[in-house]
């Protein structure tokens, strides 16, 4: 649907500018951010309504929204509410493909390649689950995936008769090709799948996808990728990977409400994945036969529209700048200390946001209830997969002293203040 007719539809049922509905005029907006000040960042913070109780370092599993795409997302619930069957029977499947256009135009692909899901392990189940799987295959993943993404992997071992083979990622590789090798080395004749995780959620580590993906083409393998805290987090494009499948849930770093996901499928692809939900129409063509849900929170997707117009006020290059700059700076100020062990790589191009720092002489438990009770600092455990530390997540709206407070925190708990 072209732009014309989706803002007529949105007219129509009272969502244009003209709606009965309106946001708070009192809520800040970006329209106005100058870009130029050296309170950018500030202005930006004053965009998030912020607990005051304590600094929040945790933003990787789900990045609240700003007050700008709150409120406008609130709209969108009155309003298909006020509209009733009306909305859902005429006009919600043309927004939802306006916001999958708008997604898939961020992440460089083809509109007919995305469509929006509910978030990465629907997406990833999708191509698991709907795979054409032989008994005997082989599939590729690493220990340091997410939990979820291993047990369906296991559930389709079970079910089609897999082989499941696991690989660890290298922590701090020297090189690229340190990283390709360790998949290459578990590649069969066999081996139909490969699982990678564009950004390991446990470290931050960034991996080389485009490389990992050229390497698995030659052997014949398909390349499916876990990119749920890359969409909104740091640039990249679909065409450049050059992955097959790649799913990414939008409410982390791009602070779309709960319930969206993104699914990507190469063009030509789709077609030999079995749904896993009988669609309105069986055998459609297109990515469109793997997303039907039934009915679903329709406010959800229109709000996916309003976190990319918030994303894109900023700038996506700018934003991955200043994560990669917020984590850089309480991370190197670490790194060195003794006693202290940071589990992500030194290479600036390896992480962005995301990064996790352990103590020796405590649990990853310990370390984190440590930072909250005494220094009310929020953060996540991590102990697994070779990975024992916090997950320090900060957010475009985190400030150098909040981050000066959590290095203090370290330091007198690791014995270097």
């Amino acid at each position: 649907m072209n732009k014309r007719s989706f803002l007529k539809s949105l007219a129509v049922l009272g969502l244009s500018s003209g709606s009965v509905f309106k946001a708070k005029a009192n809520i800040p907006s970006l329209d106005d951010l100058d870009f130029n000040s050296d309170t950018i960042w500030e202005q930006i913070r004053a965009s998030y309504k912020l607990k005051p109780d304590y600094i929040n370092l945790e933003n990787g599993y789900y990045c609240f929204l700003p007050q700008e795409t709150l409120e406008k997302y609130i709209e969108h619930i009155r309003e298909v509410n006020y509209q009733g069957s009306y909305y859902m029977r005429n006009v919600q499947w043309e927004n939802k493909a306006k916001s999958a256009a708008m997604l898939a135009e961020l992440v460089g692909a083809s509109p007919d390649e995305v469509v929006i899901t509910r978030n990465t392990t629907e997406s990833l189940d999708l191509i698991i689950s709907g795979f054409p799987w032989k008994n005997g295959d082989e599939a590729i993943m690493s220990n340091q995936d997410y939990g979820s993404m291993l047990n369906m992997f296991e559930l389709a071992k079970r079910r089609h008769g897999l082989a499941l083979k696991r690989i660890d990622i290298p922590m701090h590789p020297k090189d690229d090709e340190e990283v390709v090798e360790a998949y290459e080395k578990a590649i069969t004749p066999k081996t139909k799948l490969m699982m990678v995780p564009h950004i390991v959620n446990i470290t931050g580590h960034i991996l080389p996808i485009r490389k990992i993906c050229d390497m698995s083409h030659k052997h014949g393998v398909e390349v499916m990728v876990d990119g749920a805290h890359a969409v909104g987090h740091f640039e990249f494009s679909m065409n450049e990977l050059n992955c097959d499948y790649y799913g990414s849930s939008l409410h982390k770093w791009l602070s779309v409400p709960l319930g969206a996901g993104l699914l990507y499928v190469k063009k030509g692809k789709s077609a030999q994945i079995d749904p896993i939900l009988a669609p309105y129409e069986l055998d459609q063509e297109g990515i469109l036969n793997l997303n039907h849900t039934g009915t679903h929170p329709v406010a959800t997707d229109l709000a996916v529209i309003n976190a990319i117009e918030f994303h894109n006020k900023i700038g996506g290059k700018r934003k991955e700048e200043r994560l990669r700059y917020i984590q850089r700076y309480w991370s190197d100020q670490v790194r060195d200390l003794p006693g202290v062990v940071v589990n992500t790589p030194l290479d600036s191009k390896r992480s962005c946001a995301i990064a996790n720092v352990g103590l020796i002489k405590e649990s990853p438990a310990e370390m984190a209830n440590r930072l909250m009770e005494e220094y009310k600092i929020y953060t996540v455990a991590i102990n697994g997969a070779g990975v024992k530390g916090c997950r320090i997540s900060p957010n475009v709206y985190t400030t150098e002293s909040e981050l000066d407070q959590f290095v203090y925190a370290l330091k007198k708990m690791s014995g270097n203040a």
